[in-house]
């Protein structure tokens, strides 16, 4: 993501979690090294399905906690504002559902 193209939301509401979701990431990153190493070492391919399947899985729940979030502090407070900035967050967090919902 574009640091310059989101200054505007200085205060996430995330941040009171972030250590969780600090965590939660490098235990990800710990699974993602396991998959190589296991194609590295050339394991069973339905071993190696079964963990990609369990890091999505992870991914998934990370990002639907972010948007848990994203809905709970800045499309709440933004709704509670309305105007433009409320129809702006409504339509990106539309936009990020319908991209985990391809995903």
């Amino acid at each position: 993501m574009n640091d310059t193209a989101h200054d505007h939301h200085a205060a996430h509401g995330y941040i009171t979690d972030k250590e969780k979701y600090l965590n939660r990431l490098k235990r990800i990153e710990g699974q993602a090294r396991g998959i190589s190493k296991m194609v590295d070492d050339e394991k069973y391919c339905i071993d190696i399905l079964t963990q990609i399947s369990a890091l999505t899985s992870a991914l998934q729940a990370v990002a639907v906690g972010l948007l848990d979030d994203h809905l709970k502090h800045c499309v709440l407070d933004a709704a509670r504002s309305g105007g433009a900035e409320a129809e702006e967050k409504l339509k990106e967090a539309s936009d990020a559902i319908a991209r985990l919902v391809r995903s």
